[in-house]
């Protein structure tokens, strides 16, 4: 079977379909197995089907490999597939035992072998750039709402005050509570209140900047990111049409011409019946 065939073969939409499907069987079976009273009626038809699955999985990957040769590793899903893969290859007994658990991870290669997922995570590596701008400003403002939180509040001989702004670090990790709005207002704002009236002042400015301003910058880049993803093809259709020559664009016309005047007979065959 020539190279050809076979690369044909792997990108079909039926092949493609069955690796799907044999995912989210993978994925069924992973789940079942962690139950103790469902392993010990189907233990051993489970770790059958994880076995074949497995299999296929690697005949897929050799058969790309054969299709594609040392072109396969230059697309970034293929070496993800391959890594997943070559995981749960690694002998699970002994010390390694731990890494059963990583079976799991072929569940991830639906995000590959599904078109809308790809376009999902692509969507998010263009949004890298920009979230990390984000991620700049937010720890510049972390930094310094822990530096005046913990001089503001950390210096109250409090127990509680000095677990939560005794240090910077304290601090840190109390004003990310605040900012997730877990039991911020009940929990550490009312309390600080009691020893620190105005303390308001400094909280309500911070929760309003980063849990409403900052991360809803966080999802305005990712859905930019994502329009950016979904014109990627339709620019690249744009381009391959600019790619034809004059001569086959002129074919392609001759073609339409030949193909109007067939529609034209057609019709006036049927209006005669």
């Amino acid at each position: 079977m020539n190279r050809d065939t076979v690369k044909r073969w792997v990108e079909s939409p039926k092949f493609v379909n069955t690796i799907i499907a044999l995912i989210i069987i993978n994925a069924v079976t992973l789940g079942m197995e962690t139950a103790p009273s469902i392993m010990a009626k189907y233990g051993t038809i489970l770790m059958a089907i994880d076995r074949v699955v497995l299999s296929v999985f690697v005949l897929e990957i050799v058969l790309k490999l054969y299709a594609y040769r040392f072109s396969f590793f230059k697309s970034g899903w293929n070496n993800f597939d391959f890594i997943i893969v070559a995981i749960a290859l690694v002998p699970t007994s002994g010390p390694l035992a731990v890494l059963r658990a990583l079976r799991i991870l072929r569940v991830l290669r639906l995000l590959s072998v599904v078109p809308q997922m790809r376009r999902v995570i692509n969507a998010i590596g263009y949004s890298i750039p920009g979230m990390m701008s984000v991620i700049s400003v937010l720890l510049l403002l972390f930094y310094v709402s822990s530096v005046l939180a913990t001089k503001l509040f950390g210096t109250h001989p409090d127990p509680q005050m000095q677990e939560w702004f005794g240090t910077i670090g304290a601090s840190g990790y109390t004003l990310f509570q605040i900012m997730t709005l877990e039991s911020w207002s009940m929990g550490i704002v009312r309390p600080t209140m009691e020893l620190f009236p105005w303390s308001w002042l400094f909280f309500v400015p911070f929760i309003i900047i980063t849990s409403f301003a900052v991360l809803n910058l966080f999802i305005g880049i990712i859905v930019d990111a994502m329009s950016m993803a979904q014109e990627e093809p339709r620019e690249q259709d744009k381009q391959d049409i600019k790619d034809f020559t004059a001569d086959e664009i002129n074919q392609l016309h001759d073609r339409l011409d030949v193909l109007q005047k067939e529609i034209a007979t057609l019709q006036k065959l049927l209006k005669k019946k």
